[in-house]
């Protein structure tokens, strides 16, 4: 009976990487379900998927074959359905329940890693394309000389409708000239 209770407690750390993957890339996701592309992540960070017993084929197989025909997603109680299946293929030699809490193992307080992510490369060509102090031309005119933008006054040619000349440098000063004669 004390089994049972360690089982509990176990199902809600299963749970909360369960949130996560299922949440994980998807915005719009409640955490309730889980995609394909989700549980092929998470067969991937927890190591189940280990390459020898269990591959990505095998991962896709199982999420098809638990899902139903018309939907793209597995709820918690499949999902756990899903580790059974597999557990069996990862884990030869033992028991069911043993190679299920193997598997509970390895997936419990897990997130999705961040490994493959794209990084941003500092590499001397891109900083050399990026520095807004070396552009030229009309390139120039769209940053201070902070190299911070300048927004739309940089992109487009603001109108002045002062009524002035675009060329002329005394704008403003008409009414001190008339008003100085007098």
């Amino acid at each position: 009976n004390s089994h049972e209770g360690a089982t509990g407690g176990e199902i809600s750390a299963l749970e909360e990487a369960f949130r996560k993957f299922a949440v994980h890339g998807d915005t719009r996701a409640t955490g309730k379900e889980m995609h394909g592309k989700n549980w092929s992540k998470l067969c991937k960070d927890c190591h189940i998927i280990d390459g020898k017993n269990v591959t990505t084929t095998d991962v896709d197989i199982v999420f098809s074959k638990i899902k139903g025909k018309s939907v793209r997603t597995i709820t918690f109680e499949q999902f756990k359905e899903a580790l059974q299946e597999l557990s069996k293929k990862r884990f030869k030699g033992k028991s069911d329940e043993e190679a299920l809490q193997e598997m509970y193992k390895l997936i419990e307080g897990k997130g999705p890693g961040l490994t493959g992510v794209t990084k941003t490369v500092a590499s001397p060509t891109v900083s050399r394309l990026t520095d807004t102090s070396k552009f030229t031309g009309s390139h120039k005119e769209r940053f201070d000389a902070s190299g911070k933008g300048k927004g739309r006054a940089g992109r487009e040619d603001l109108v002045d409708n002062s009524g002035y000349v675009s060329g002329y440098k005394h704008a403003g000063t008409y009414d001190h000239k008339v008003q100085g004669n007098k």
